[in-house]
């Protein structure tokens, strides 16, 4: 059944008059209203499941060699990138949870996932996991810091198209995510502008656009999205006064002077590998770190596969950091990445989402991401998005020092698990 009561809490408070819902043939749905331009909230009244412990190990697995593929199919380029394989993994498998038959098989192999109904459970109690670790963190002398690390799914549906009760009953259950019903057909761009401000509110503004003009139009028929935020001061902040500018050389081999910050953080861990050096940072609490790795020139792929292995090893401890500011925005397109890694079915004719719509003949038109990142002395501030469009088919203390002066990784991650929350690479900090 759905939740009138949920409905009308969420409508009520943007002064909307409540919709009548219906389910036909198994199926939720709603009626034709003309002219009410309104977003309504469609939910399975079901609660929120705490998922299965044991099923997380398996998911972060997944999760970083999936990032592996895609850092191979997508990271070739020598500009800034920044991934969020955790948004990306939650967004791809809430949309397989609405695909069926071969279809369902290829995306399961790209997130490398041998049981969905594992995956969901396995997701479910990591993201409780990891929200567990947005908290106060007491500093002494009553001063206190302040952990964010909140993770939001969405789905906005066409108002006129019949959703399969299942479907939104698992997304319910696992993922928390409850459908909000728009105009598509009449008013593609004004689901799109509702999609950018859901996102652009849950990441505080630093995704303002996960949907371009033009990324929908009057065949869409859902956007299935994950938003994902992060802020926390450093364990041990650099100090001000100890950055400098330096020299940062681009892999063009271009010099730029950009301001380099130096610390030998108290408990950061020196890390290296067959392919790279690396530093552990932990930020306030303990619980979430930065690791920043250098590599071998002409191995940074091999460097990355070292270090989402290592993410919670350990390593020496003491070493002398010195790493630039930086601040950038990466949107990436990854339809054709996931194409060639051999989602192919989702894609194209052969598509099959029946669990999804039972009705409508949908595929996924694209899958859009975009991840924003910031680091300076106090700590880092990072936030990230991806959008599933479906549309419907017509036809120094212990010896080590790192100086990061030319392009190198970070990855954002749990201690406890090592899940890759934020990947990516800095190729100019300026």
């Amino acid at each position: 059944m759905l939740t009138r009561r949920q409905t009308l809490q969420a409508l009520g408070a943007a002064g909307l008059a409540a919709p009548l819902l219906t389910a036909c043939g198994g199926a939720y749905s709603t009626p034709d209203r003309a002219g009410d331009a309104g977003l309504r909230l469609v939910e399975a009244d079901v609660a929120r499941s705490a998922g299965d412990p044991q099923a997380v190990a398996g998911v972060v697995d997944a999760m970083r060699a999936l990032t592996r593929d895609l850092w191979d199919a997508v990271g070739a380029s020598r500009e800034n990138l920044a991934l969020s394989p955790y948004s990306i993994a939650v967004a791809l498998a809430m949309t397989a949870n609405g695909a069926a038959g071969p279809t369902q098989r290829q995306m399961l192999d790209v997130l490398h996932v041998g049981s969905l109904a594992r995956e969901n459970a396995g997701l479910a109690a990591l993201t409780r996991t990891l929200a567990a670790l947005a908290v106060r963190v007491d500093l002494g002398g009553g001063q206190h810091a302040d952990i964010a690390l909140a993770s939001a799914n969405q789905l906005f549906g066409d108002r006129e198209t019949t959703w399969g009760a299942p479907f939104l009953t698992v997304l319910g259950k696992e993922y928390g995510a409850g459908m909000r019903t728009v105009d598509f057909r009449n008013h593609a761009d004004a689901g799109r502008v509702a999609v950018n401000r859901w996102t652009a509110g849950q990441t505080h503004d630093r995704i303002p656009q996960i949907l371009p003009p033009g990324s929908v139009d009057p065949t869409t028929r859902l956007v299935l999205v994950n938003a994902l935020y992060f802020k926390a001061a450093w364990a041990q902040p650099f100090e001000k006064a100890a950055t400098q500018q330096g020299t940062f050389r681009t892999a063009d081999g271009t010099r730029v002077e950009v301001p380099m910050m130096t610390n030998t953080p108290r408990d950061a861990v020196y890390l290296s590998g067959p392919h790279h050096t690396a530093a552990r940072l932990p930020y306030v609490g303990g619980t979430l770190a930065m690791t920043l790795a250098l590599p071998d020139p002409g191995h940074e792929s091999d460097a990355l596969a070292d270090v989402l292995a290592g993410l919670t090893g350990n390593g020496d401890a003491g070493v002398r950091v010195s790493v630039p500011r930086w601040t950038f925005r990466s949107p990436t397109d990854l339809r054709q990445p996931l194409i060639d890694l051999g989602m192919v079915r989702a894609f194209g004719g052969g598509a099959d989402f029946s669990p999804m719509s039972p009705t409508d003949p949908l595929y996924v038109h694209d899958v859009l991401h975009q991840a924003f990142i910031a680091v300076d002395e106090a700590g880092t501030e990072a936030a990230a998005a991806t959008a599933v469009v479906m549309d419907e088919m017509s036809g120094v203390l212990g010896g080590h020092e790192l100086v990061l002066d030319r392009p190198f990784l970070f990855v954002i991650h749990d201690i406890a698990h090592g899940t890759p929350l934020f990947v990516g690479r800095v190729a100019d900090p300026s």
